[in-house]
């Protein structure tokens, strides 16, 4: 009797460990950020390079108090969708005010 190598290779492939898994979506969204912009050689290269060193985004929980307010003032105003100088008005009367 014959196995089929698909089955054991699908019964001994391992799941990738968390740092795995954050390492390959990280390749995944550097790739389309790269395609987005259209880079190709020695540019797409260096830009895959630069953007899998990159540290990622530091959660929330990481935000100073002035990074939560301008965080949340920007959230409004995109709510609110303001734009230009009523924008500017805005921002600045949040962030004090938040102070």
């Amino acid at each position: 009797m014959l196995l089929n190598a698909n089955v054991i290779a699908a019964d001994t492939a391992k799941t990738p460990s968390p740092a795995q898994a954050a390492q390959q979506q990280k390749m995944t969204d550097c790739n389309k950020q790269a395609a987005t912009k259209s880079l190709k050689g020695d540019e797409r290269k260096s830009f895959m390079s630069q953007c899998l060193k990159a540290q990622p985004a530091p959660d929330a929980k990481a935000l100073t108090p002035q990074q939560q307010k301008m965080k949340s003032c920007n959230a409004e105003a995109a709510t609110k969708a303001l734009t230009g100088d009523e924008r500017k008005t805005f921002m600045s009367t949040c962030l004090k005010k938040a102070a």
